[in-house]
């Protein structure tokens, strides 16, 4: 579902960039969690929250409601890791984020196919 969302500043997927690998992907169906860890290309990626709010954006539109997303950083790979992945742990500011018509265009962007 991730692999072929497109990097905001690159023509590449995050999957072609190694900021999504399938290793990082956690399923658990018997008890609707999923957990996906992602890697910004460098330590102060100015992107990296709009990558997570893209990754987590996928999910929420293809996954059924009863699954909990966990969307967050890889640990030690961030310069604002703990900062970005609180933003992405807190649902009133995604739903904010999702609210604001310039952001929600730049992040069906990304979700869009390329041609």
């Amino acid at each position: 579902l991730i692999r072929s969302i497109n990097d905001p500043e690159h023509p590449l997927t995050l999957e072609e960039l190694n900021v999504v690998e399938q290793v990082r992907v956690k399923v658990n169906d018997a008890e609707s969690t999923v957990s996906v860890e992602f890697t910004p290309t460098i330590p102060h990626c100015s992107m990296a929250t709009l990558i997570g709010l893209s990754i987590k954006v996928k999910l929420l539109r293809s996954l059924p409601d009863r699954f909990k997303l966990d969307v967050h950083i890889t640990p030690g790979t961030h310069a604002s890791e703990h900062a970005v992945n609180k933003q992405l742990a807190d649902k009133e500011r995604v739903a904010a984020a999702l609210e604001n018509s310039h952001l929600l265009e730049v992040v069906n962007q990304c979700l869009s196919a390329r041609s």
